[in-house]
């Protein structure tokens, strides 16, 4: 199968990058540029991100020239062009003109990768340098009103450099210049597909795993779901599903996912250890303490209920692509926003080998694959639920109280959300409370009581997203609901935050 290296110089874009070549039906892997694969060979076509920084920094990145001196197509954007043109003697300079968002590109020379791209589309920019002089050799696409080299190639090859973005929704033609490069100018066929993934992994999952047993730790989500189900059709009866229940599920969640995964056909087991998580948590408020406390928790339920199984050689993990690229950075570890629970390994004590059949696909592919699958459409469009649960929606420390409270609030505004056929436009959507209290009156009586904030938000694969705008009568009803049958809210407020700068969850 041909494959992309698409290679990350700190573009906040070069997961989209990826996405929107995977879009295309083909496969690609992304690679930090200071840890590039041994076998660059493998890989059909290379596209390079841009960078924060500039060309001329003492401390940017530095490209390895092999990624420019190929017979391989090369994409070059933003600072990768202008890094490309540098190397190659033309000349780059901090920019003396606005050169963010929207501009306006004029095709200046007829070339395959602006085939069938309307002259004047609308493009994205998003640099603080720019391309004054083009090196010996190279030639001149697309220009824009302020920039002049907005699009160039390196004469008699396959190697082109654009000053815009195309991965970004903005840039109107994006995803056809990038079909163009890798189509028409690399000649990459379109074969990653859902089915193709399926075969591949299942049969991959054979190969590794034989007649050995594997565990794995149901969460109710998408991801471990259809991992259990590849794993179970690869291996049977020989994959152990352990569901837990942390006490920081929904309203009823535990016992309803345990049955429809018992339909599905999984060896499942639930265990309620609700006790022994919120024993662990009493007294804890800060945010990663509490994924810590949780997290600590579950390797050791999961590791008593793995050690009832005999002879287990497996743990297997919903861990998807996002997951293991957000713990990777171009400039070392990356800064902790959230602790991933997926990713980071196992004790030492647990002698088992980690088996993850997704770790290769965005959230978006594993529900195409799931639907391959023939998983229910009610559990594939399941919102993401976070790993520690109802705890990171509980500010403050956890309670039993608290927890029984959020889930009569949470099953509300989910409730709603599906009779107003709300739930299936929004990506994820929870309550928080709020570790404050506030004044109300309810008939002639002063109350003070607790605050929730609601969230729904869209987006496509959580790593940006935008909230959506609730119809004011949906919210008018979920709050009059909440504080009418929710004994301790005297008020509803409305998240109205985007990520970035916010993040979805409050902890």
């Amino acid at each position: 199968m041909d494959k992309v290296l698409v290679v990350d110089f700190g573009s906040q874009y070069t997961q989209l990058i990826a996405r929107r070549i995977r879009e295309l039906n083909i496969y690609c892997d992304i690679f930090p540029y200071h840890h590039l694969p041994e076998n660059l060979d493998s890989f059909s076509a290379y596209v390079l991100s841009g960078s924060p920084f500039s060309v001329s920094a003492k401390d940017a990145p530095v490209i390895d020239p092999i990624l420019f001196d190929t017979e391989k197509p090369v994409l070059n954007i933003c600072f990768s062009a202008q890094y490309l043109v540098k190397h190659y003697g033309g000349k780059v300079e901090k920019s003396n003109k606005r050169e963010f968002g929207r501009a306006r590109i004029h095709i200046t020379q007829q070339d395959k990768l602006l085939e069938s791209v309307n002259n004047d589309s609308q493009v994205w920019m998003s640099h603080s340098d720019t391309i004054l002089a083009l090196p010996d050799g190279f030639e001149r696409i697309a220009s824009t009103e302020d920039v002049e080299n907005a699009a160039f190639k390196k004469a008699n090859t396959s190697i082109y450099g654009i000053q815009f973005h195309p991965e970004v929704y903005h840039t109107t033609d994006g995803l056809k210049m990038l079909h163009n490069f890798l189509v028409l100018i690399s000649g990459l066929e379109q074969n990653w597909t859902p089915e193709v993934f399926v075969d591949f992994t299942v049969d991959q999952l054979k190969d590794r795993i034989r007649d050995q047993k594997v565990v794995l730790g149901l969460s109710g989500g998408v991801d471990s779901s259809v991992a259990a189900v590849l794993l179970h059709q690869a291996i049977g009866k020989n994959l152990y599903c352990i569901f837990v229940n942390n006490g920081l599920l929904r309203k009823n969640e535990f016992d309803q996912v345990l049955h429809q995964y018992r339909d599905m056909g999984l060896n499942v087991k639930g265990v309620d250890a609700s006790d022994r998580f919120l024993n662990a948590l009493e007294g804890v408020s800060d945010p990663e303490e509490k994924r810590k406390k949780i997290g600590n928790t579950f390797i050791d339920v999961f590791d008593d209920e793995a050690n009832e199984i005999k002879d287990v050689s497996f743990l297997a993990q919903g861990t998807i692509y996002p997951d293991v690229i957000e713990s990777v950075s171009v400039n070392g570890p990356s800064a902790t926003i959230k602790s991933h629970h997926n990713v980071g390994g196992l004790p030492d004590y647990m002698k088992l080998q980690v088996v993850e059949p997704l770790r290769s696909i965005f959230k978006d592919e594993v529900r195409r694959v799931g639907k391959e699958l023939g998983i229910d459409d009610a559990l594939l469009g399941r919102h993401p639920f976070p790993g520690p649960g109802l705890a990171i929606r509980i500010l403050g420390q956890i309670t039993r109280e608290k927890v029984a409270l959020l889930q009569e609030v949470d099953d509300i505004y989910i409730k709603e959300l599906r009779e107003w056929n709300l739930y299936d436009d929004i990506w994820q959507a929870g309550a928080i409370l709020l570790p404050v209290e506030s004044v109300g009156v309810m008939g002639d009586e002063r109350t003070y009581e607790k605050v929730v904030a609601l969230r729904a938000v869209g987006s496509t694969d959580g790593m940006t997203a935008d909230w959506v705008d609730l119809p004011y009568a949906f919210l008018q009803k979920v709050s009059n609901k909440i504080i009418n049958r929710v004994s301790g809210v005297n008020r509803v407020v409305y998240d109205i935050s985007s990520k970035p700068p916010a993040t979805i969850e409050w902890e």
